[in-house]
């Protein structure tokens, strides 16, 4: 039997939390395994349970969303992280990306967009609400959102094969999944990836993911093959950025 994986809300609201309960509820991907109504709570929860996921509001009492989210991914860089908000503009979501999240939901999103939410990151990829999505687009069409570090300029500068590989990257690939794709060897893959980092000036696969999407590299959500929804990734402390 396939164990679901694990989920932590953290919202100050309690019928945010109820209302999320009610959605997962009778699901067999997913199981809410506790609730934190602030960031300090959150991360203690975490030090004693470690869920897969953490559903994470970004405007908490004290310690907010993102604070929470870099605590936590210094603590345990495998963690995954997906940032819900009320507010959809560049400066919540570039914070929340940057932060290590590598979802950001609008709570106005409906039910099957929060389980697409789930279920892509679940598996390995980023996922943004796709109004957001569109926002962000529209924003890169008038000039590079703020915090991208004149990110446009160091896309021109990437060879077409480092291109190949960013797209795969924000699409959710692992390494393995790419190197076979693209017939090249796993550390090969690797080695781009820190030169698209490097490049960029961009610290993870998050922030390569935003990019990504908001220059028009790929798009979300991204599709997910039943087979992949299937797999069960047990959480693990990896290295900060870098991917399975």
């Amino acid at each position: 039997m396939i164990m679901p994986f694990s989920i932590l809300l953290v919202d100050d609201h309690k019928i945010m939390r109820d209302g999320i309960k009610a959605i997962l509820r009778g699901s067999e991907e997913f199981r809410v395994m506790g609730e934190a109504e602030s960031g300090l709570e959150a991360i203690h929860i975490c030090k004693k349970q470690q869920p897969h996921i953490v559903l994470m509001d970004l405007a908490l009492p004290g310690t907010n969303g993102i604070e929470t989210t870099t605590h936590l991914m210094r603590l345990y860089p495998g963690i995954k992280i997906i940032m819900l908000s009320m507010y959809d503009d560049e400066h919540s979501v570039i914070g929340a990306i940057r932060s290590g999240a590598r979802a950001f939901v609008v709570k106005n999103a409906s039910a099957s967009d929060l389980v697409d939410a789930l279920r892509t990151v679940a598996n390995g990829g980023s996922y943004l609400s796709p109004k957001v999505s569109d926002r962000l687009v529209n924003r890169v069409r008038n000039g590079a959102p703020e915090g991208l570090n004149d990110s446009g300029n160091g896309l021109e500068a990437l060879a077409p094969r480092e291109h190949q590989v960013l797209r795969l990257i924000a699409e959710g690939r692992t390494s393995k999944e790419i190197a076979v794709q693209l017939h090249i060897g796993v550390e090969t893959v690797r080695s781009y990836r820190k030169t698209l980092m490097r490049k960029l000036d961009i610290n993870n696969v998050a922030e390569l993911t935003l990019l990504a999407l908001a220059c028009g590299i790929t798009h979300f959500p991204m599709p997910q093959s039943n087979e992949k929804t299937t797999e069960r990734r047990e959480f693990q402390h990896c290295h900060a950025g870098e991917a399975k």
